[in-house]
């Protein structure tokens, strides 16, 4: 019966009917009851306060409540159309009651000299305050629909607004709603977790939500709400963790080899972090065993992943199996390329490049060199996905920035073996703690928290428009000393003919400033055949020119050590994150590197903390906290795509403390019944397995 109540179609509801039920449901995506009282509001006002209109000031930015009576009602004609506009008082003074629409319905509900609550925002104009389209009701009503001094405030949209569906129409629906379903939620907590944490029984954490009798009750209400919520999240990704480890096997790397050793004894062109060792230990540990790895490594820009994910590969070729390398575009496969034939050479293991641009030829000659166990490792794009792509004996996939991927594609990695392969998966965007854990909780998490010694951490300077000579100054200088320079200018997506011409006019003014043939320029940017791109790019590599001219196209381009200065023009057009991976392809050298943050003189507030924080610091992770408090988890990574972080109550960012208790709990009692088979932990599993079937079916896909 319960359930049945629940899913009533939100039309069914009294007070909604087919009109209303198709706004909500296009404007809100509420569709049935659940839905609605799933719909929390997002703040709540204090209704306990009436003003008096002699009491009113100017800079009064609030929304008040007053009492009073309507004496005058009149129509004033405007340049377009006409204003409804009524005359209220309280007795100590006299203000204007505006409408703009819905003339006709609201002067024929109005009624003279009747005693009204009133409640809405005021202006001030010519000395008179007047209040929009206020919130209105007789006092009689307002003393019988004040359940609560906290007023809920729900979310709304302008076509709301137009369908004169506003926030007391809402507050009026919840109070059918619970009329009709009070005290059919279902507890789905065992007592132990109730009574530790004092958790409010649920009927009433659902009331209190959206009618609070006080400020406490509202607090535990919420608490209560959040928790659930969070915590069916952490217990699907730890589940599923778990389940795959015990269901899903993958192949043992028992040996620890030839290519390992010889290669880590003889031909290690620098000594690995502690940070890296740690890492390497716990992807080997993972790799020895018949369960599946399925491991994020997190390491911010230069920390040293790719030797760990070379390394990795190695412990697979010693067992007998190939590896492969899956970037997300070509110039990162290209980098990896380079970077990974120039160690393998030394050690005689095959390593191929398959990217979008391989000539048919060249195509045929690896797909029959991965059958026949020629090739040892492929690094590649998405090429790799096709079903034309076999390999003789894959035991390791690697995929790098894996957010660029949809899990889609990356399930197709799981069908090029009798066994799915290890899964090691790379980003260089460090990933708050609290988002990992959402996001990548169904994953094991190695860091690389630690640089290479040796490297000068970068130094930001942030410059407004006005010191551009200073800036163009130091570059020279720094050219001098036979540097190169990057200058980025942003990526505007929806237009790459203004993309072009920003940076074409940033060339022209760069090319009368750094005259050839004392200076060479490069550009590269979007419009370009990847051919020419890569020409340009080259021409910079090989230091045959000074300054890079780009779009965000470098932001995982190439590695150049010789670069040390990255100028980023209209910096206040970048998220905090991008920011962050741009500066990180300088300082790849021993030389002191430098970043320089170039802005226009009017800063928002949140283009200031932007600034100030990279001037700050060079830690990865604190910035993508900060990126997190300032953007919201909807932005980072593209987590709109994951489905996992659809949160109707909790923030990850306010909400931190309650994740981590989630966590930890969902921990505890997954080690006690795996399998939710205690009696008590029934309500449970039904909830668990209902959101389970909710879910896509890559339900293991990392």
């Amino acid at each position: 019966m319960q359930q049945n109540v629940l899913d009533t179609p939100v039309e069914y509801l009294k007070g909604v009917g087919p009109q209303r039920a198709a706004v909500l449901k296009k404007e809100l995506q509420i569709f049935t009851y659940k839905d609605l009282i799933n719909f929390y509001p997002y703040k709540y006002l204090d209704r306990t306060k009436y003003y008096k209109i002699n009491e009113l000031h100017a800079g009064l930015n609030a929304e008040v409540q007053l009492v009073g009576k309507i004496i005058k009602i009149k129509t004033v004609e405007q340049k377009r159309g006409s204003r409804l506009v009524a005359i209220f008082t309280d007795g100590l003074g006299e203000m204007e009651l505006i409408w703009f629409q819905g003339h006709k319905w609201i002067k024929e509900n109005l009624q003279l000299n009747t005693p009204y609550v009133i409640f809405g925002k005021i202006n001030h104009f010519n000395g008179l305050f007047s209040m929009p389209h206020p919130e209105m009701e007789t006092v009689e009503e307002h003393k019988k629909s004040l359940q609560s001094a906290l007023q809920p405030v729900y979310p709304s949209t302008e076509k709301l607004h137009q369908k004169n569906i506003s926030n007391r129409s809402i507050t009026k629906m919840m109070q059918q709603v619970f009329l009709e379903t009070h005290h059919l939620f279902k507890e789905v907590f065992p007592e132990k977790i109730i009574h530790e944490l004092r958790l409010l029984p649920k009927n009433e954490a659902f009331f209190n939500v959206h009618f609070p009798k006080n400020t406490d009750l509202l607090n535990r209400s919420q608490f209560r709400l959040k928790f659930e919520e969070l915590f069916f999240i952490q217990l699907q990704l730890l589940s599923k963790n778990l389940v795959r480890k015990q269901k899903i096997k993958g192949f043992a790397f028992q040996n620890v080899g030839l290519y390992f050793n010889t290669f880590y004894h003889d031909h290690l062109p620098f000594p690995l972090t502690n940070a890296q060792k740690r890492v390497l230990k716990e992807i080997r540990l993972d790799m020895a065993h018949e369960a599946q790895m399925n491991r994020l490594l997190q390491g911010d820009v230069g920390a040293g992943k790719t030797i760990v994910g070379f390394m990795s590969m190695l412990l697979a070729l010693d067992n007998g199996f190939q590896a492969c390398l899956m970037a997300p575009t070509e110039i990162l496969a290209n980098q990896h390329f380079t970077g990974i034939k120039e160690l393998a050479d030394k050690i005689n293991v095959k390593v191929a490049l398959l990217t979008g641009s391989t000539k048919t030829k060249e195509r045929n000659q690896i797909h029959e060199e991965l059958e026949n166990g020629t090739i040892h490792i492929l690094i590649g794009t998405h090429a790799l996905l096709e079903d034309k792509v076999q390999f003789k004996n894959l035991g390791l996939s690697i995929i790098d920035e894996q957010h660029r991927f949809g899990v889609e594609q990356r399930s197709k990695m799981w069908k090029k073996n009798i066994l799915p392969p290890h899964v090691l998966v790379m980003t260089a965007t460090p990933i708050p703690r609290t988002l990992a854990m959402s996001l990548y909780g169904d994953l094991d998490v190695s860091v690389i928290d630690e640089l290479p010694p040796g490297r000068k951490p970068i130094k930001t300077l942030h410059f407004f428009e006005s010191k551009r000579l200073q800036v163009w100054h130091f570059i020279k200088e720094e050219i001098a000393k036979g540097r190169q320079i990057y200058i980025v200018y942003p990526l505007i997506q929806e237009s790459e003919k203004l993309d072009y011409k920003n940076l074409m006019e940033g060339y022209d003014a760069i090319a009368r400033d750094f005259p050839f043939p004392q200076y060479r320029v490069s550009v590269v940017h979007g419009q370009m055949p990847s051919k020419d791109k890569d020409a340009e790019m080259e021409r910079f590599v090989k230091g045959e020119t000074q300054i890079m001219i780009a779009t965000t196209v470098i932001e995982v381009g190439v590695n150049v050590p010789n670069a040390s200065v990255m100028i980023i023009e209209s910096a206040e057009r970048f998220g905090l994150s991008q920011l962050h991976q741009l500066r990180g392809r300088v300082g790849r050298g021993a030389e002191q590197s430098f970043c320089v943050l170039m802005t226009g003189n009017k800063l928002s507030a949140d283009t200031k903390v932007r600034m100030d924080a990279m001037c700050r610091t060079n830690d990865g992770f604190e910035i993508s906290e900060i990126d997190l408090k300032l953007r919201g988890p909807g932005d980072i990574m593209g987590t709109q795509q994951s489905g996992v972080l659809n949160l109707q109550i909790a923030d990850l960012v306010k909400d931190q403390d309650i994740l981590k208790l989630a966590r930890t709990k969902a921990i505890e009692l997954l080690k006690e019944d795996i399998n939710l088979e205690k009696p008590e932990h029934q309500p449970l599993k039904y909830v668990f397995e209902t959101l389970a079937k909710k879910n896509n079916i890559w339900n293991y896909i990392s």
